[in-house]
C-alpha cells in the first residue's frame, strides 16, 4: 500500500527537466525495443488464434479444461495459439496447443502477481513484456481469430479492444469468439438493454462476435469463417 500511495503522490509532485528526460524520453526507446523485438520474433509464426481469459482458473476447473480442448482442436484445424503466456486459460490453451502439436506462442506481462510462464509454451516462443499496450499490438497484430474463455478485468480489456478495432475498421473483420453462455449471459444482457438501448452502439454490433459452449462450436466457427476466403492454415 506504501508503494501505491506514492505513485499517487508523486503525480501532483512538479517534475524538474532532467526527471523529464530520465524517466519519461527515455521509456520511449524501452516501448521501441518491446515492439521490434515483438515483431520480428512473431512476424513468421504464421496463422494462429489467440485465446484470453483468467489467470486464476484453476487446472481442475470445467473452463481450464474446455480452453484446452479448443486450443488441441485449433491446431488440429491447422491453427497455432497464442496466449498471455501464464497460468489459468493461458497455461491451459498452450498445453492444449502442445498437445495437439502445433505452435503454442506465450506473450507474458510482468506483474507483482500472478503471471509467470507456464511450461507449454514452444522453446524460443515466450516473449516478455512490461508495458500492456505493446502486448496488446501483438495479441492483434499476429492473430487471426480471438477465443475469449471466462477471465476478469484483463480479460475484458483484450475483448473490447478486439472489438473496437474490428467495429472501427482498424482491422480486418476477424472472428471472435465468446465461449460460455452462462458466463456472458449478464454481459451481453447489458449490451442489448443499455448500450443498444442507448444508442451507444449499433444493433449490427452484436454480429462482430459469436458465443458458444463447446470447443466443437468454437473451432467450427474459425473454419466456416475461412472457408469463404478460400483459406487454410498452412502449418
Amino acid at each position: 500500500m506504501v508503494n501505491e500511495d506514492r505513485k499517487i503522490k508523486e503525480k501532483f509532485q512538479p517534475k524538474t527537466w532532467n526527471e523529464i528526460k530520465t524517466n519519461d524520453s527515455w521509456a520511449i526507446f524501452k516501448i521501441m525495443a518491446e515492439f521490434v523485438e515483438g515483431y520480428e520474433r512473431l512476424s513468421k509464426i504464421g496463422p494462429c488464434v489467440s485465446i484470453f481469459g483468467s489467470a486464476r482458473t484453476k487446472p481442475d476447473h470445467p473452463y481450464y479444461k474446455l480452453a484446452e480442448d479448443v486450443a488441441f482442436q485449433l491446431t488440429q484445424s491447422g491453427f497455432g495459439v497464442i496466449t498471455g503466456g501464464g497460468p489459468g486459460i493461458m497455461e491451459a490453451g498452450n498445453k492444449g496447443a502442445n498437445r495437439g502439436k502445433g505452435l503454442s506462442v506465450g506473450l507474458n506481462i510482468e506483474l507483482p502477481f500472478e503471471q509467470h510462464d507456464n511450461p507449454w509454451i514452444d522453446p524460443g516462443k515466450s516473449l516478455d513484456f512490461d508495458y500492456f499496450f505493446v502486448r496488446k499490438v501483438m495479441f492483434v497484430k499476429y492473430s487471426q481469430g480471438f477465443v475469449v474463455m471466462p477471465g476478469g478485468f484483463g480479460t475484458m480489456d483484450e475483448l473490447f479492444e478486439a472489438i473496437t478495432l474490428i467495429q472501427t475498421k482498424k482491422i480486418g473483420r476477424f472472428p471472435i469468439v465468446l465461449v460460455g453462455r452462462k458466463f456472458w449471459a449478464g454481459l451481453l444482457d447489458w449490451i442489448k438493454n443499455t448500450l443498444i438501448e442507448e444508442g451507444n452502439i449499433s444493433e449490427d454490433d452484436l454480429n462482430l462476435f459469436r458465443v458458444v459452449d463447446t470447443a466443437e462450436e468454437a473451432v467450427d466457427h474459425f473454419n466456416k469463417f475461412y472457408a469463404k476466403y478460400k483459406l487454410k492454415p498452412n502449418f
